[in-house]
Parts: structure tokens; C-alpha cells; sequence
């Protein structure tokens, strides 16, 4: 580089020395991605280096990086943690850099929705000590809002954290035992798991010890944070109550494989991967098994090669299915063996046994343990919603009466384990004695919506109350008596998998006549399922009014009850007998009483 004729005189050593300035610069520049070109620096070391390279990739072919990617490469979010202290010493809002950043500590800003955060933590299996929620109870009083919600990820969030709070909060939380670490952003998020494991009767294998392993191993190694985009990985071991496996990116399934196909027989996980139902795709069988012990490594390779293929250029293409979509399975897969260092074991599906079968009203109400004379009894909380008295009684109760365990379950509620015949009753009146129940409608058990917009920024509708008057409208006006789900979700994140639920709704902005003008309302789906059902649900109504939501519902399972083949005969099976405008039609020839 030369620097142009200047009308101040330089002398040789001082043009020399500009030229070494300007064209440090430029190779900085370079280097954070912040130029067109790719880097020209040694090759990247450290934990960060695959990642690096990667966006290195994306820079060298002309491609511009989305601005997390900038972000991540310009400051590593562990980093800059004394900077979120010192926001945390002037109550400070996060820049919109800082506010992704934060992110990999569990915190999420929610503005405009509420000039507050919200933190959500990671609980691997979702299980946790009594003391540890009666603790996260004292906390949220004193640092959040007073309450705390259950998600879909068997995991707790807290809301209403004031900036000058977050710090006190995610600290306190590892006081406690607990952490936030990874659960937000391009990271691999909690780690979800049978909630019955160990105490199940027809379980085929406890998930404790892999969820755990897999919990540890994700949360103290960097290399495994900054992904292209958040990573989710379950463990199913066949309990009665269904953990969503094939939902997740990484799907393990216990499963019992025969005598005579070539592999040691036993149980095995078999491996599905690339499930993202909020953009309509199930895991993908892909015919492997694997051994339990090896779980951790497999997932791990999984990882590694989802880190080196991931789009890092579009938010919206950048999860494992867009790889496989665009690479095929088996490349996908040849990729994974090369970092796994050997190759999978394969079998047909007639060398497993058939699985057993979920009891989808089993995260609800008494329920034998496997252990003689036990019980688990699963709480209904509206809405996964429960009070910091709440949560105090229940740890309580789960200390006094039972193992001392909180399990938490996918469906927004809790089960306290290891109750024995002799106070089963005692528990029951407990629970109903701090205003929660252990009955409930067919309606309401399966009632599930994400945050909605009153604390979410991407949500179209306010989830929870549109959600909270279905279960009144309808509870007063008709008795379903099959198992039935219905879920409520506020945008394409799909947080409350409305795809895969018996009626799902997700959030729109409904035109009112000939204006501009719009309201809250929903598209509405039936007959998704899960497990052996599934299915993504078809669309039953367009641009459906949020107001009209409850009798919509209401006439809709009115139908189902009056045209179904037999007493027996689920919603599920019932909608998939008809198409949308079938189901249209006779919803509209019933009356809302």
C-alpha cells in the first residue's frame, strides 16, 4: 500500500510507519469479518477455531455473515461478562450485540414486550432437589416477578429481572446448584429426558445418568457453545409420559433390539435426527443404534459436524434439518462418522420390539411407581404457571411426603415422586390446600401456550389468555373424555409445537374487513401427533379471530363428539378422517351454548 502525496512534509521512516498503520488496520479489519474478504491470519486456534473457520468459509465464498455470527466473532460472549456487570450496576438496557450475548448466560432482554429479562436455566432430565425450587422461589421473589413457568423443555423460567438484578439472579442460581449457562442463543439448549426415568414400570432404560453425562460435558467444553443456531437433544426411555424425542435435533430412543441382526442384544437408543416441528419436520429415522455408554460421544460428533456445515448466513436455514436438506442423510452421516472415528452400527426396524406405549394422561394425577407401594403424582399448573408460595409448598410436600424430587415434564407441569400409598392422600389435599389440583379436565391437561406477547417480542398474541379462556369457555360447556391436546403458540418458533398437537394455533395478525387494521388471532390445526402418530396438522381455519377462538373450540370438539366412529375413537383419528373444509363444515353445524 502507498500512501498518497501529502502537502506536509514526512520523513522516510514516518511514511513507513504509516504504511505499517493503515495496513494493520486493514488486516484487522479483515480479520473480525468486518471487510469483504476472508482472513489472512494464521490458522485460528483454541476453542473458537472450527467456529472461526467456519465463518471463514462463508467470508472466502463472497457471503456476508448474519449479525450473531459478527457478534460472536467480535466478542466471545464469556468474555464480556464484567460488562454485564457493570449494566448491572446502572440498571443499564443491553445494546442489541449485548442482548444476544446475554443470552449464552440465560438472560433474555424482552423489550419491547417488557423492559425486563427474562432468565431461563437448565435442568438436565428436568429433575431437581426440593430445596433447589423452594430456593429458585426465594430468588424469583426477591430478583423477579413473583412466579415462575414450567416450559416445554422440562425447564423453569423466571421473568419481570430488572437489569440491575440479572447478576444477583444467574449467581444466586448456581448457588443454588443450578445454572443458566448455554440456555439461550446458538447454543445447545437443556437437555431433556424421560421425567419418570427410574421410577417408571414399563420403562426400558433410565435416562438420568445420559442426560446428565450429556448436561456436563456441553456446559464445560467452549468449543461446543456458538453453534449456527440452538441445538436440542432428548433422551426417551420409553416411560409412560412422552418426552417429544423426535422433536429435537437429536432424538435417542430406548429401544429393545433381537437376538440374530448383527449387534449385541439388548437396549439400545436408536438415533434420529433433524427434527424441528415448528418447520414442520420430525426427526429422521436413519436405521442406527445406539449403545447407551456411547451416547455422549455420538451426540457430540453429531455436533461437531453440524458446526462445520451449519448456514451461518441465514437464521431461518441455519438448523441441523437445512444440512440434511441439503447434503442428504447419509453424507450427513459419513460426516459424523468421520469425527466419531468409526462407523455405526445399522439394523432393519423388525429387529427392535415394538416400544410401549405412551399414557398421555399419566403426567397427571396418581400414578404407580415402579417401586413397591409408591406413587408419582403430577400437578396440573395452569399454564405451567406456578407461585413462588406455590413452589415453597411444593417442595415442601415433596421433602415431607415424598423422595424429595421435582420432576418436571414437557406438558408444563410437575410430578412429585416417591409419595407412598400411606400419604397419598395426605399430598392431595396438600397440593389443593396451595390452590393447584391433581384432577382436571381432558381440556385443560393437555392446555399449553408459550409466553405470548405480554413477555415475548416475537409472539403475535397473547398466548396464555387467549389460551386460559379456551379452557374456561369450553370446561363449562363440554366434557371430552379421550385424551386431547390443545397447544397455543405465538410465532414460527413454534415454542408450544402447535404442529404436533390434536388442535394447534399459532398467532396472527387478523385483517379487520377492507382497513390496515388487524387484532390478535390465530390459524388453527388438528390432528397432529407425536411418537407413533406423527403427523404435522392440517389447517382447519385461517385468520381466526382471537375472540372467536374459544367457541371455535368449543364446536369443533362438539363435531368430534358427535360424528366420531365410536366412544374410543380419539380426535386424532377423527380429524384425520376429514379434511379442513370437512371439519369446517361440521363445526359450523353445531351451535355454542
Amino acid at each position: 500500500m502507498k500512501i498518497d502525496t501529502l502537502s506536509v512534509e514526512f520523513t522516510d521512516e514516518q511514511k513507513r510507519y504509516l504504511e505499517g498503520f493503515t495496513t494493520g488496520l486493514q488486516i484487522s479489519k479483515v480479520g473480525r469479518g468486518l471487510g469483504g474478504g476472508a482472513r489472512t491470519q494464521a490458522e485460528p486456534v483454541g476453542p473458537e477455531a472450527a467456529h472461526i473457520k467456519a465463518q471463514d468459509q462463508v467470508l472466502a465464498s463472497g457471503k456476508k455473515l448474519v449479525d450473531q455470527e459478527k457478534f460472536k466473532r467480535e466478542e466471545h460472549p464469556f468474555d464480556a461478562y464484567p460488562r454485564l456487570k457493570q449494566q448491572a450496576l446502572t440498571n443499564a438496557p443491553p445494546s442489541p450485540a449485548d442482548n444476544f450475548r446475554w443470552r449464552y448466560y440465560g438472560l433474555f432482554y424482552v423489550a419491547p414486550a417488557q423492559d425486563s429479562y427474562m432468565c431461563r436455566l437448565r435442568i438436565p432430565n428436568g429433575i431437581l432437589k426440593h430445596w433447589q425450587f423452594a430456593g429458585l422461589a426465594d430468588f424469583a421473589e426477591r430478583l423477579c416477578g413473583p412466579f415462575c413457568h414450567v416450559t416445554t423443555r422440562a425447564n423453569l423460567q423466571v421473568r419481570e429481572i430488572l437489569p440491575k438484578n440479572a447478576v444477583a439472579l444467574i449467581e444466586g442460581i448456581q448457588d443454588l446448584g443450578l445454572c443458566s449457562r448455554g440456555s439461550g442463543a446458538d447454543n445447545i439448549r437443556n437437555v431433556t429426558g424421560t421425567p419418570t426415568a427410574g421410577i417408571d414400570p414399563q420403562e426400558l432404560i433410565d435416562t438420568r445418568e445420559y442426560a446428565r453425562e450429556w448436561h456436563f460435558h456441553i456446559l464445560n467444553d467452549r468449543s461446543l457453545y456458538g453453534l449456527p443456531r440452538k441445538f436440542n437433544v432428548a433422551f426417551d426411555g420409553a416411560g409412560k409420559i412422552a418426552v417429544l424425542e423426535d422433536t429435537n435435533d437429536i432424538a435417542f430412543a430406548a429401544v429393545e433390539v433381537k437376538d440374530g441382526f448383527g449387534v449385541e442384544p439388548g437396549v439400545w437408543f436408536r438415533l434420529g435426527i433433524g427434527g424441528i416441528t415448528g418447520h414442520k419436520d420430525f426427526a429422521k429415522e436413519t436405521g442406527i443404534v445406539v449403545k447407551p455408554a456411547d451416547a455422549t460421544k455420538v451426540a457430540d460428533a453429531i455436533v461437531r459436524a453440524f458446526i462445520d456445515t451449519g448456514d451461518r448466513t441465514n437464521r431461518l436455514k441455519a438448523r441441523l434439518k437445512y444440512v440434511i436438506d441439503k447434503l442428504g442423510i447419509e453424507k450427513f452421516l459419513e460426516l459424523v462418522e468421520a469425527k466419531l472415528g468409526q462407523t455405526f452400527a445399522r439394523v432393519p426396524a423388525e429387529a427392535l420390539t415394538p416400544r410401549p406405549a405412551f399414557d398421555r394422561m399419566a403426567h397427571i394425577g396418581i400414578n404407580k411407581q415402579k417401586q413397591e407401594g409408591l406413587n408419582w403424582i403430577g400437578v396440573a399448573l395452569p399454564l405451567g404457571k406456578v407461585t413462588c408460595e406455590q413452589m415453597r409448598g411444593l417442595a415442601k410436600i415433596a421433602a415431607d411426603l415424598g423422595d424429595g424430587e421435582i420432576r418436571l415434564t414437557v406438558w408444563q407441569n410437575l410430578l412429585i415422586s416417591g409419595v407412598s400409598d400411606a400419604n397419598v392422600g395426605l399430598a392431595t389435599k396438600a397440593i389443593e390446600a396451595i390452590g393447584l389440583a391433581v384432577k382436571t379436565s381432558q381440556v385443560r391437561a393437555g392446555l399449553i401456550a408459550c409466553t405470548g406477547n405480554a413477555g415475548c417480542k416475537f409472539a403475535a398474541s397473547d398466548t396464555k389468555a387467549h389460551a386460559a379462556a379456551i379452557g374456561d369457555w369450553c370446561d363449562d360447556r363440554i366434557e371430552v373424555d379421550t385424551p386431547l391436546n390443545i397447544h397455543l403458540t405465538g410465532c414460527h418458533h413454534s415454542c408450544a409445537q402447535h404442529y404436533i398437537s390434536d388442535i394447534g394455533l399459532i398467532a396472527a395478525k387478523v385483517p379487520i374487513g377492507d382497513t390496515d387494521d388487524t387484532v390478535e388471532g390465530y390459524h388453527l390445526f388438528a390432528g397432529g401427533g407425536f411418537g407413533p402418530d406423527a403427523d404435522i396438522g392440517q389447517e382447519v381455519y385461517h385468520d381466526l379471530k382471537a375472540e372467536d377462538a374459544p367457541q371455535t373450540v368449543e364446536k369443533l370438539l362438539k363435531a368430534y363428539l358427535a360424528h366420531r366412529a365410536s366412544p374410543s375413537e380419539t380426535f386424532l383419528t377423527f380429524a384425520r378422517r376429514h379434511d379442513g373444509e370437512s371439519l369446517r363444515k361440521l363445526a359450523g353445524a353445531e351451535t355454542s351454548s
